[in-house]
């Protein structure tokens, strides 16, 4: 098994045994790790944790930073035990909602 793929799993178990439901983090994460192993990476990145989060094009920026968020609080847990991961920038993909 994919060393990256065992640490979302290992996350997520982690996250859900603390009691977090993580439903949708849940099911980006392991397609992150699918798009890690396309692109042959080892280890997260900032530019392949952006490329990512805005893949699909036809979403509104909000949905891209919710993304961008569940692989930034991965890679700071992944950070404590694989020290080439880089923690994606707060900044990167800003989102203020807008209330009616």
């Amino acid at each position: 098994m994919n060393t990256l793929r065992k640490a979302v799993q290992d996350y997520l178990d982690l996250k859900r045994s603390l009691g977090f439901k993580l439903k949708e983090a849940g099911k980006v994460l392991p397609d992150f790790v699918a798009f890690m192993e396309r692109h042959r990476a080892s280890y997260v990145t900032q530019a392949l944790a952006l490329a990512w989060a805005r893949q699909p094009s036809n979403v509104q920026p909000a949905q891209w930073a919710r993304r961008l968020g569940f692989v930034r609080d991965f890679a700071r847990h992944r950070s404590a035990t694989d020290l080439r991961t880089e923690i994606p920038a707060p900044g990167l993909l800003p989102f203020q909602p807008k209330r009616a």
